[in-house]
């Protein structure tokens, strides 16, 4: 019986956590949000938002104000000040946003929002602090955020930023700005309830971040599953018809060289130049060969591959229940990995041909260990190590060559197949080699992708 250590049940408590796991939009998504909120939306908000701030801040009669508040009146104006010149900076940006780097924009946005945020809560001070009736503008603030900021981390951090500011401004207001019969009249119960409802819209707008998320995603794969089955389909209709129109014309000709070197015994020059005609003819005829191979690939289906499922049933292969190997088989499988657009015969066929590989170099204290992640942008990971002899730095570079094998029963085929299926969806390998110490694939596989022919 194998020994095995798996991490994969131990990390099953967790797999609740990686349901609220957010994957970011693209950089042209985070633009195309960026310019709806902040440029088409906020843009015109804020222009209204300002023109009513200088008339508040600087036309209006306010009555007598004590000597704190004066100087928080007084700091408000400057910063206000501040806040419009950088404003109008960062709006111009934002109509010119063609010219900057998406990460340039969403340093941007974070930063205004926190001056917005700022601006907001001196006015929230100064309009009463908790009891302020601009307490429900912080709230929309944090939806914007998660409009602005799709990225997780970000958008968090930011609406955690703009509760903190609200409760310090709330804060300053009763610790400074209050007198002792105005704190009389201060309760607790409304301030908590309003620090709640800002932390339970900060967890809403992620949440809804999230099922955003998932949707999108749904949706790309659904698309990228369709457009792939009919990319598979009508390159395999197209290799099977070119197939079949060349490969008479190629026997007719096989036959007529054939015919002429009968023909013409006793005359090298003539026998050298049939030959020579039938030698380009098979090269093609092996180019027909493997195009007609790639034709029956429109027999099987896609299918959406659980990467875990398909090694499990690998391993079940090469190393079957009750077998006496010896060999330890270690497992560190990721968590709601998205799923592996392919024919599952082919992506098994690759974990099976490494492993086997593995299994025929280590001996019965061996060990392998087999690792799944997460690459970003759709991609997966899967790594493959042995503790074998490893491969000579000399030989390393032709492992992937047909027919090359240091068995004495070996074909050679076997990491051959590997690169082609591999590659055969977009993917990579890559082996990594120290004598006595390890062999290690580590392989690729793209989530969008086109299916790719290599004759």
């Amino acid at each position: 019986m194998p020994l095995i250590e798996s991490k994969a049940d131990g990390q099953d408590k967790w797999a609740f956590f990686h349901l609220f796991r957010s994957v970011a939009p693209d950089e042209n998504e985070q633009r195309v949000r960026i310019c709806f909120m902040e440029r088409n939306t906020m843009l015109p908000v804020k222009a209204v938002y300002f023109i009513l701030l200088v008339y508040y801040l600087y036309f209006s009669s306010w009555p007598e104000l004590d000597d704190v508040r004066w100087t928080l009146f007084q700091t408000i104006q400057w910063f206000f000040l501040l806040c419009l010149i950088v404003n109008t900076v960062v709006g111009v940006m934002l109509i010119r946003m063609d010219e900057f780097s998406t990460s340039v924009l969403r340093e941007v946005v974070f930063s205004i929002c926190l001056f917005d945020a700022v601006l907001l809560a001196m006015m929230t001070e100064l309009t009463g602090g908790f009891e302020s009736f601009l307490f429900w503008l912080f709230l929309g603030m944090q939806v914007r955020n998660a409009v602005s900021m799709p990225v997780a981390t970000t958008q968090i951090m930011a609406n955690l930023c703009v509760s903190v500011i609200y409760l310090c401004a709330g804060a300053f207001d009763i610790v400074v700005a209050r007198s002792v019969e105005e704190l009389d009249g201060i309760t607790v119960e409304p301030v908590m309830l309003r620090a709640l409802l800002l932390v339970l819209m900060t967890a809403c707008c992620y949440a809804l971040q999230v099922l955003i998320d998932k949707q999108r995603r749904m949706d790309a794969e659904e698309d990228e599953f369709d457009r792939r089955q009919s990319q598979l389909q009508a390159s395999g209709r197209l290799a099977a018809e070119i197939a079949h129109q060349i490969k008479n014309p190629l026997g007719i000709i096989n036959n007529t060289a054939f015919t002429l070197g009968k023909l013409s015994d006793g005359n090298v020059a003539i026998q050298q130049q049939v030959d020579l005609v039938r030698e380009e003819v098979n090269k093609a005829d092996q180019v027909i060969t493997k195009l007609m191979g790639f034709a029956q690939l429109t027999e099987g289906r896609l299918a959406k591959l659980d990467i875990n499922d398909v090694l499990e049933s690998s391993i079940a292969q090469v190393f079957p229940i009750g077998h006496k190997f010896g060999i330890r088989i270690r497992r560190d499988y990721g968590i709601a990995l998205p799923p592996l657009l392919a024919q599952e015969i082919h992506i098994s066929e690759i974990f099976i041909n490494i492993l086997q590989n593995s299994r025929e170099a280590i001996d019965e204290r061996g060990e392998i260990l087999i690792k799944t992640s997460y690459g970003g942008n759709y991609t997966l990971i899967v790594m493959i190590e042995d503790n074998g002899p490893g491969i000579p730095s000399d030989k390393i570079d032709k492992v992937f060559e047909p027919y090359l094998t240091t068995k004495e029963k070996g074909t050679g085929l076997g990491l051959a197949i590997v690169k082609h299926n591999t590659e055969l969806y977009g993917g990579s390998v890559v082996v990594d080699s120290e004598l006595g110490k390890y062999t290690r694939f580590n392989l690729l596989f793209p989530g969008r992708s086109a299916i790719r022919f290599q004759p």
